[in-house]
């Protein structure tokens, strides 16, 4: 298949037939995967601070370091128990994010992840992202490969691709003007690829960007994936999601017209409901992409049976069952597992939990709640039900993707 230059993208993603969009990377996506599978994970998005300095415009979960009552660092006893749960759950990976903190370097971050290796040698560590690295670089004056030399060897395993958002430095400069330029962070994954270090690349479309600016970010991630040395992996999966504004700085600002001219929000008028944005989005990636394996649905932020939908639009991977989520529900993202037709009764009980004999009020798969996860089985047979729902096959996957078999 011919690779997309800017223009082809551009023009496909805005103006092809949604079926057909949706066709030609469902095509390239059996290229990819030609498996009549499905995989997600069960692992544990962790925060475990809440203190940032970024000043995001779109982030209600993070607190500047002069608010202390509502600032907080877990301690490592809050993880033991947070752990035991996603190995009764047969998972076996934290995904640890946090923010920018201002008296964090990099001795901090090399304890945290030797305790956790140390209480539990099995566990695997998808944590940070490039805006962590990028900061923990600066304020302990290291370069990026040897923060995330040092981190490997204290426990790090695959760095996430957190704090992309759009990888325009217009964009970043009003979003978030204390992260990382477009530059930094593809300087980072730059690093972590070449240390042989898997990572995942992301984008959260849907605020003051414009169309082309989300293909060029495609592009900045399909070029730096060339560059990865042969024989890595570099990125292994890439995932979209739409921005959740409710609540938010960002959201203030437009609401009180108080925007800087030439800012809006959305940064283009909307062309599409956002169902079909997130699928054109999805598909445009899994074309765009021809170098990366993976296209992962963010069900958590479109709601399940979208999430579903995307597997017919190019994705393979359905992501988390999540135990823990904090920050985009803050923002207003409160999907769960349990949104399938037919899954909840007309009493707000759960089919499968009554058919169990349990009470779905009191287990809430695919719930979450800050400084705790309520997911219990049932959340995984759930996920592996919706996925069979769309003909496909679910596989448990590890952080590789590589599948195996269910525990429930």
């Amino acid at each position: 298949m011919k690779r997309l230059d800017k223009d082809e993208a551009l023009s496909l993603y805005r103006d092809a037939p949604l079926d057909e969009l949706c066709g030609q990377a469902q095509a390239a996506r059996y290229a990819h995967v030609p498996e009549q599978r499905v995989s997600y994970q069960i692992d544990r998005n962790v925060n475990y601070t809440n203190v940032c300095l970024s000043g995001c415009k779109f982030c209600n979960f993070h607190c500047r370091p002069d608010e202390p009552e509502k600032a907080y660092t877990l301690s490592f006893e809050d993880y033991l128990p947070k752990i035991a749960e996603l190995k009764t759950l047969g998972g076996d990976q934290l995904l640890l994010q946090g923010g920018l903190h201002p008296r964090y370097g990099i001795e901090w971050y090399e304890t945290l992840f030797r305790q956790l290796k140390e209480a539990e040698p099995t566990l695997r560590l998808n944590a940070l992202g490039p805006p962590e690295i990028a900061h923990i670089a600066r304020i302990s004056r290291l370069s990026y490969r040897e923060v995330l030399q040092r981190l490997q060897v204290a426990g790090l395993d695959t760095l996430p691709g957190a704090g992309a958002e759009i990888l325009s430095d217009r964009v970043r400069r009003f979003l978030s003007p204390a992260k990382p330029t477009a530059r930094q962070w593809l300087d980072v994954m730059r690093e972590a690829h070449a240390l042989g270090m898997s990572t995942t690349a992301t984008m959260v479309y849907g605020h003051i960007e414009t169309l082309g600016e989300r293909i060029d970010h495609l592009l900045a991630l399909r070029t730096l994936q060339d560059a990865r040395p042969t024989g890595t992996p570099g990125f292994r999966a890439f995932i979209c999601w739409p921005m959740q504004l409710s609540g938010t700085e960002l959201q203030r600002l437009a609401d009180a017209g108080r925007l800087p001219g030439g800012i809006a929000l959305p940064g283009e008028p909307r062309r599409w409901t956002p169902d079909e944005e997130f699928l054109r989005t999805v598909a445009i990636a899994r074309l765009v992409l021809d170098n990366v394996d993976h296209i992962q649905a963010s069900w958590l932020t479109v709601g399940l049976p979208t999430g579903l939908r995307a597997l017919h639009a190019g994705a393979d991977d359905m992501g988390s069952i999540m135990i823990e989520e904090n920050v985009v529900s803050a923002a207003g993202a409160h999907h769960t597992l349990d949104e399938m037709p037919g899954r909840v009764g007309q009493d707000g009980r759960n089919e499968q939990d009554e058919r169990d004999g349990r009470d779905g009020r009191e287990e809430q798969p695919g719930r979450y709640r800050q400084g705790g996860g309520l997911a219990c089985p049932a959340a995984v047979r759930m996920m592996r039900e919706a996925i069979a729902s769309t003909g496909f096959t679910p596989w448990l996957r590890d952080q590789l993707y590589q599948p195996r078999l269910s525990v429930f």
